[in-house]
């Protein structure tokens, strides 16, 4: 892993989400890489009632309480996974949820994964569809470190400025629901649709 990601996810949650943002997901599969730009996150730590952590450590969420580095995946609403970066120092609960990314390498095995979607911005522009257009099917990779035999992160091609990141309350959560710690490029074509995207051209 490279020295700049680990230093971002050593970080808590409400640091490190906004940093991860260009950041680009690879994934190798027998098939070919694949590789997306990360323009959308959410943070989530032990202190917030909307996280898996909040109340105590259980056997699905032991993952989020290991050591920043390492994935935790969880399957939601019975119908898809949701990908997550644990960071933080080890004990603590926190990971950041990757809710959207932007295809660059590998589309067509994206496509394949989406079940034959052709779209390129409604591949990933959700967290159940940015989990399935990796390829993941079920939670075995949760609790392993970010590494070539998994997932891992390669560094933004360009840096970003405070004024491309735009703040807003998470989607889909009823529990401290107005607070501002989603993130996302501005602009950016693929994040979720949502009317939270006042300054994005897919509201």
């Amino acid at each position: 892993m490279k020295p700049e990601a680990n230093k971002i996810l050593g970080l808590p949650a409400l640091e490190a989400a906004p940093l991860l943002l260009g950041w680009t997901i690879v994934r190798e599969t027998p098939e070919g890489t694949i590789k997306l730009r990360i323009v959308e996150t959410e943070a989530y730590h032990q202190g917030d009632p909307a996280s898996h952590s909040f109340r105590s450590m259980t056997k699905r969420t032991a993952p989020m309480f290991g050591a920043g580095g390492r994935l935790y995946v969880y399957f939601t609403y019975g119908m898809h996974h949701c990908l997550n970066l644990v960071v933080g120092a080890k004990g603590v609960g926190e990971a950041v949820l990757l809710r959207a990314a932007e295809p660059l390498e590998g589309i067509e095995i994206l496509q394949k994964n989406r079940g034959g979607i052709t779209s390129i911005h409604n591949l990933a522009n959700g967290p159940g569809k940015l989990t399935q257009a990796l390829g993941i099917k079920d939670t075995a990779l949760s609790g392993k470190l970010l590494n070539k035999s998994s997932i891992y992160l390669e560094p933004p091609i360009k840096s970003l400025n405070a004024k491309d990141i735009i703040a807003s309350p998470r989607i889909g959560i009823r529990e401290a629901a107005d607070m501002p710690w989603r993130f996302y490029l501005k602009d950016s074509p693929f994040v979720t649709k949502h009317r939270y995207n006042k300054d994005s051209d897919t509201s």
